[in-house]
């Protein structure tokens, strides 16, 4: 077995600490602060030993290979960027702590998706739809790595999904600046330059998340357990069960249940560490 190690905070020393517990036979420097350890024999004291030393740590078999995955899917807000665009609308309004407040209860499963998202919409209605070019203007800020994923998978010919429980508006920016191959969001209805308050057609949830990943991979001709998810919050956690290999990036704790594997200390581009 294999220990993937990743985390700013991984020194030599103890590095050596984790060769020693582990028995591994080799180690392999994947950058400045990740390495891989081979032969590794898996120890219930990893877990609370890199959570005290602030690192990730993945258990990877040794088949599993970056270039035999074929699919890689996202989710936007505090995944890809590091923003939830819906609260940045809010507080474009004024009313930024009432949206949190709702976007929070659905993103750790306290509340029905579709139902926090109407209601959260709702309130948005009368901005202005210049407010949403400020945001992506001034706001819109990608997580660390996510560029050098996106090209990662590039390289290796790995298709890219962006899927959100967000809105194209910001959906398809990201899609045209970061060279996605297919996105899927939801639709703001915009008259007379401002937000009426409704989303048009079907409301893009976990279970719709899921359904594309499926859909996407299918027509890619891809196996399930060459795909790649990637989330943070409970609406993706039907997407994370669709793929062979699931990451909790940054990730509430119900999250990090249902996922391969979690990355909290790392940035996006960690994911390319997690295959051989």
């Amino acid at each position: 077995m294999n220990l993937v190690l990743q985390g700013a905070a991984l020194r030599p020393d103890t590095l050596g600490e984790l060769v020693a517990l582990t028995g591994a036979n080799h180690v392999v420097a994947l950058g400045p602060a990740a390495y891989r350890l081979t032969g590794a024999s898996e120890q219930p004291a990893i877990e609370p030993f890199c959570a005290e030393h602030a690192l990730d740590y993945a258990w990877v078999p040794d088949g599993r290979r970056l270039a035999d995955m074929r699919l890689l899917a996202l989710d936007m807000d505090s995944t890809l960027v590091t923003i939830e665009s819906i609260d940045e609308m809010g507080d474009a309004l004024g009313i930024k702590e009432a949206i949190a407040a709702v976007t929070e209860q659905a993103m750790h499963g306290r509340i029905d998706y579709p139902e926090s998202l109407r209601r959260r919409v709702a309130l948005l209605a009368g901005l202005e739809e210049s407010a949403l070019e400020r945001i992506l203007e001034e706001r819109m800020q990608l997580s660390p790595g996510a560029e050098a994923l996106i090209a990662g998978c590039r390289e290796h010919g790995i298709r890219t999904l962006l899927v959100s429980g967000g809105f194209t508006f910001f959906t398809e920016w990201l899609k045209q600046r970061l060279g996605i191959d297919y996105a899927l969001s939801n639709v703001l209805e915009i008259a007379a330059g401002r937000l009426t308050g409704r989303v048009l057609g079907e409301i893009v949830d976990g279970r719709a998340k899921a359904r594309k990943l499926a859909e996407t991979r299918d027509a890619l001709g891809a196996a399930r357990e060459h795909t790649i998810a990637v989330g943070d919050g409970a609406n993706d956690i039907p997407m994370l069960a669709e793929a062979g290999v699931s990451v909790a990036f940054r990730a509430k704790p119900v999250v990090r249940e249902h996922a391969t594997h979690a990355l909290d200390h790392v940035g996006l581009d960690g994911v390319l560490n997690l295959f051989i």
